[in-house]
């Protein structure tokens, strides 16, 4: 696709291909295609009509429902760029998101919030929605791919979270090429089972509008297994705790899925396995918020081996690893670059390639692996430790859920491994040891094994900064 192309907007187009079918399911409401576009243009006129459109950069802090999506596509189509902001942000957090996205306003349905911001256009989304049964005839409306479109924080796992600006042609794209290897349509529901602040969840909506599937809104805090049953789910996004809690339910009711897309973080092996004994259609995937969501993905039907990977790089992506074995990134999704000091730097090498600071290989058939990050590398006593590779194993042994490694100071070797575990009635801790010394060197084996830490908030990938502190107090209190 030439860069600068304009394309027809996909929600317009569904609009008037399939007025009647569903857009938005859930959340007490039942959207057809016609009714999302008409609320979505209704959105970016008010928006438009208060100075907030052409390159303005609008937050949205709501809970997940149909009012984000209907919000986050009307500050789209008004021109404006969506910067999704998490709800678990106390006030402070949010102020300096908005500040270094360089917002005009913020939209949210927190009182408290908005009484306690100010120098930003401060807006409900009841000031923005407009619900009218007014005949609606929608004329054809293209879409500038090169035009910024989001400002997506980075996870922040291993520093400052960063503001990742996309364009409409990332996130096109990144949908685009998704949608050939797990085929959606018309009928097809994908539950929006992560948050529209992340790019995962961003990247679901896209995948629908491109195809005329259903948005499928699940309750908060329900039994996923029951939402999926209830909402007739047939396509699902999961991070591992959310597979390991639907394993956790009855099957019985899964039986109508027919794709589940793994991302986020490496996901446990025994969870893989645990997933084809019950017949869930697994893909592995690997992606990254700069990359506008996934990089490669693992295609229907993919055998336990396959599973094992991150699969093949998709359409519109370019993939290769360096001599030091870092995974390298371009093409039609690579983002237009971190939002810094009032500009945008967009920090490529002279080929173009994105430096991921993953590590991995790709085999013979073009399959990724993945095998952690260069910064969680550490050195102890000379010899270089890779705490996903002692995560791995642990998670191989019956009982572990989830496993954790990270590094604590030590007098006589520099830094030494400790291991937060997650699992009902797993090894102790001896019986741990003793049997990873019979697949790692004796300097791989952690020191101590802690028990996986209560009351910690979730989410998209594991905070080791988090875990690195506590597990330096508990060490310092032994």
């Amino acid at each position: 696709m030439r860069e600068g192309r304009t394309v027809p907007c996909p929600l317009r187009e569904r609009s008037r291909e399939l007025p009647e079918v569903p857009a938005v399911e859930g959340d007490g409401v039942r959207i057809t295609y016609r009714e999302l576009d008409r609320l979505v243009s209704a959105a970016a006129q008010e928006l438009e009509g208060r100075g907030l459109g052409d390159g303005c950069r609008v937050a949205l802090r709501l809970r997940r429902g149909w009012r984000y999506v209907v919000l986050l596509l009307g500050v789209m189509r008004a021109g404006g760029v969506v910067c999704p902001v998490s709800t678990r942000l106390p006030l402070p957090g949010v102020r300096d998101a908005l500040w270094r996205a360089g917002c005009r306003a913020v939209i949210s349905d927190d009182a408290r919030l908005l009484e306690g911001l100010e120098g930003v256009v401060r807006l409900r989304p009841e000031d923005l929605i407009a619900e009218s049964g007014a005949a609606y005839a929608p004329a054809p409306l293209d879409i500038e791919l090169d035009r910024p479109a989001t400002v997506v924080f980075t996870s922040g796992s291993t520093g400052e979270p960063k503001a990742a600006l996309h364009t409409c042609a990332n996130h096109y794209l990144n949908a685009a090429g998704s949608n050939e290897n797990i085929t959606l349509a018309p009928g097809d529901r994908w539950m929006l089972s992560l948050p529209l602040y992340h790019v995962g969840g961003i990247s679901i909506l896209f995948k629908c509008l491109l195809s005329g599937a259903t948005i499928a809104l699940p309750e908060e805090r329900a039994p996923l297994g029951r939402e999926i049953s209830r909402l007739g789910v047939t396509h699902a996004s999961l991070v591992s705790t959310q597979l390991l809690r639907l394993l956790r339910e009855d099957s019985a009711a899964l039986g109508g899925l027919r794709a589940v897309l793994l991302g986020a973080s490496a996901m446990p092996p025994s969870l893989i396995s645990e997933s084809v004994r019950r017949g869930i259609p697994v893909h592995t995937s690997y992606g990254l918020t700069e990359m506008a969501s996934q990089v490669t993905s693992t295609p229907p039907g993919a055998s336990r081996e396959e599973l094992s990977s991150s699969g093949r790089v998709l359409p519109h992506r370019e993939l290769a690893v360096s001599g030091e074995g870092e995974i390298l990134v371009r093409g039609g999704t690579l983002f237009a670059g971190y939002l810094k000091d009032g500009g945008v730097e967009r920090p490529l090498d002279a080929e173009g390639w994105f430096h991921t600071r993953d590590l991995g290989h790709l085999d013979g058939r073009g399959y990724l692996h993945v095998s952690g990050r260069m910064d969680n590398r550490f050195v102890s006593g000379g010899e270089n430790v890779q705490p996903e590779e002692i995560e791995e194993a642990l998670c191989r042994m019956d009982g572990i859920e989830q496993a954790l490694v990270v590094p604590v100071p030590d007098e006589e070797f520099g830094e030494r491994p400790v291991a937060f575990v997650r699992g009902a009635g797993g090894p102790p801790a001896q019986e741990l040891s003793r049997t990873l010394r019979e697949v790692l060197p004796g300097f791989k084996v952690p020191d101590a094994f802690y028990p996986w830490p209560s009351g910690l908030p979730e989410g998209m990938k594991v905070d080791r900064g988090l875990f690195r502190r506590l597990a330096r107090e508990l060490r310092a209190g032994r």
